[in-house]
């Protein structure tokens, strides 16, 4: 159980409230409608998913840069379904993607329901290592904004989780103490072991039920917070 003693809570966004692959699907599906008809958007995304998972990890320990991830993710992808496509294309594409992402605003079952049953008796906050630009239009579009008193992002705190730097910059913005603060996210190394190292208490939110260590809290479904907090 968690301490009682809990004033702050931060969550991820992407994967976390924000339902990045229902989302991103549907960007793709506008794209691809768009410029590229041929393309089958289900098997895209197939292959899309574990590819832009591997370049974010290789983004949050600055192997590769923002515009590095945002072409290698794609590259990979079209080279593995074996489609002809110029970097110019490519290059168009990201732009396009992005842009049409935070249009798309899919929360995960159970999102609103937590937060209106959290936001009276806890200050709520995002921490996300999301482009900022495209973060703050999903908080927007998704109706999120009201319910979260600072939003953290990696581009103002200079380094992404599972970094303690973000973790402190977070705690200061918010004007929080570390220990009665509590992360919930979806990344088990950024967002979990990268709290827990810090010394912030964490929840992995384990929508897939994927085997984590016995000693980490997780839920698989989001209401399922109301047995901790």
């Amino acid at each position: 159980m968690i301490k009682s003693n809990i004033t702050d809570i931060f969550f991820d966004l992407d994967h976390t409230l924000w339902d990045f692959d229902k989302n991103s699907e549907l960007a793709f599906d506008k794209i691809f409608k768009e410029s590229h008809p041929s393309i089958d958007t289900k098997l895209f995304v197939e292959i899309y998913a574990p590819i832009n998972q591997a370049c974010w990890k290789l983004y949050q320990v600055d192997k590769i840069s923002h515009d590095e991830l945002r072409y290698k993710r794609l590259k990979d992808s079209f080279d593995a379904m074996k489609y002809s496509i110029s970097d110019l294309a490519i290059d168009q594409m990201s732009v396009d993607y992005i842009n049409y992402l935070p249009e798309n605003n899919i929360l995960f079952d159970g999102a609103i329901e937590v937060l209106n049953y959290l936001k009276p008796n806890f200050n709520l906050h995002i921490i996300t290592n999301g482009f900022a630009e495209v973060q703050y239009k999903k908080i927007a579009n998704s109706g999120l904004t009201d319910y979260f008193s600072t939003i953290t992002n990696s581009e103002m705190a200079g380094v992404k989780k599972p970094n303690p730097i973000i973790y402190q910059h977070a705690l200061n913005l918010a004007k929080a103490n570390k220990q009665q603060s509590i992360m919930i996210g979806d990344c088990i190394e950024a967002d979990v072991i990268g709290a827990l190292d810090f010394g912030m208490d964490a929840i992995h939110f384990n929508e897939n039920k994927t085997e984590i260590p016995p000693d980490i809290k997780q839920v698989h479904h989001l209401l399922e917070l109301k047995k901790y907090l």
